[in-house]
């Protein structure tokens, strides 16, 4: 943990991610108005009563800017957390067990990756109709697990030959405790930058299904702040902040997200590290021109 706060890409998308979450979970004490209730004007201008102005039916923005952060987090966090145990628990199994265990789990891994992701998700999500985010964050963890369980398997493969499994093995360690507690505290990092990547995924990939209006339209989330500011249409008639208020949230939380996923990358592969490296190349350059 020392190692990731010393990090500065690490650090900093902490720090953007913390106060986006600290910004979601103090909502109702960072704004008085209903999310879903008419507070203004339609499209009202930012001001002082409305910060960032206000929706084609007069909703206040930043109150669905922070209550919508809730759902678009919870679908994140949720949908990652659970293509990451899926993807990690099919890897590691696949890996270590070998053999028909190995072949099964390969053949559906294979078939999810062969079939387009995106278009899958839209296929599924037109199926249902207007899907809800926890809706939405189940198909995204049910569909998405694919590439987590091969990255895995393959560190997984690599480990289990090594001579602290092998010890545990001819002592008599069963192999569910040999996956769990000597296989899986090996392949974190892998698990790390996969929860990252997936979180990224999810939340995106909700943003652009509520954006296609594949999702419901009655929840709050950035996703249906863009869908409703879209059909709205909120550039045409001049109303930048409805769409563009939701379109930095993304991005900001995208930026904290990759920052980190970076930071991780770089601790998990040593070859990735170029700080010290930059840094000890600048100090062999000045002192060469100190002595010329």
């Amino acid at each position: 943990m020392m190692t990731l706060l010393r990090n500065r890409k690490a650090l900093t998308g902490l720090v953007i991610i913390a106060v986006i979450i600290i910004i979601a979970i103090a909502a109702p004490l960072l704004t008085q108005y209903d999310p879903a209730a008419r507070t203004g004007r339609p499209h009202q201008p930012p001001s002082l009563d409305h910060i960032l102005g206000t929706t084609r039916i007069g909703q206040d923005v930043f109150a669905r800017l922070i209550y919508g952060a809730r759902t678009s987090l919870a679908v994140g966090f949720g949908a990652g957390l659970l293509i990451t145990l899926v993807g990690t628990a099919l890897g590691i199994i696949s890996g270590y067990r070998g053999g028909r265990t190995d072949e099964v789990i390969s053949f559906f891994t294979n078939m999810v990756l062969v079939v387009p992701n995106l278009p899958l998700l839209l296929v599924l999500a037109a199926f249902i109709g207007q899907a809800s985010p926890l809706v939405i964050a189940l198909i995204l963890g049910a569909t998405s697990w694919a590439w987590g369980a091969r990255v895995t398997r393959a560190e997984t493969l690599s480990v289990k030959h090594k001579d602290f499994i092998k010890s545990a093995e001819m002592i008599g360690e069963p192999q569910w405790r040999i996956m769990t507690f000597e296989i899986f505290p090996n392949v974190i990092s892998i698990v790390g930058i996969n929860f990252i990547g997936s979180v990224i995924f999810a939340i995106i990939t909700e943003a652009t299904l509520e954006f296609l209006g594949l999702g419901d339209p009655r929840a709050i989330s950035w996703g249906t702040m863009l869908y409703n500011a879209q059909k709205a249409s909120a550039l045409s008639v001049g109303a930048w902040w409805d769409i563009l208020t939701p379109c930095f949230a993304l991005a900001f939380l995208g930026i904290g997200m990759s920052l980190l996923n970076f930071a991780v990358d770089e601790i998990a592969n040593p070859r990735l590290r170029t700080g010290n490296h930059l840094k000890r190349w600048s100090l062999l350059v000045r002192s060469g021109e100190g002595r010329l």
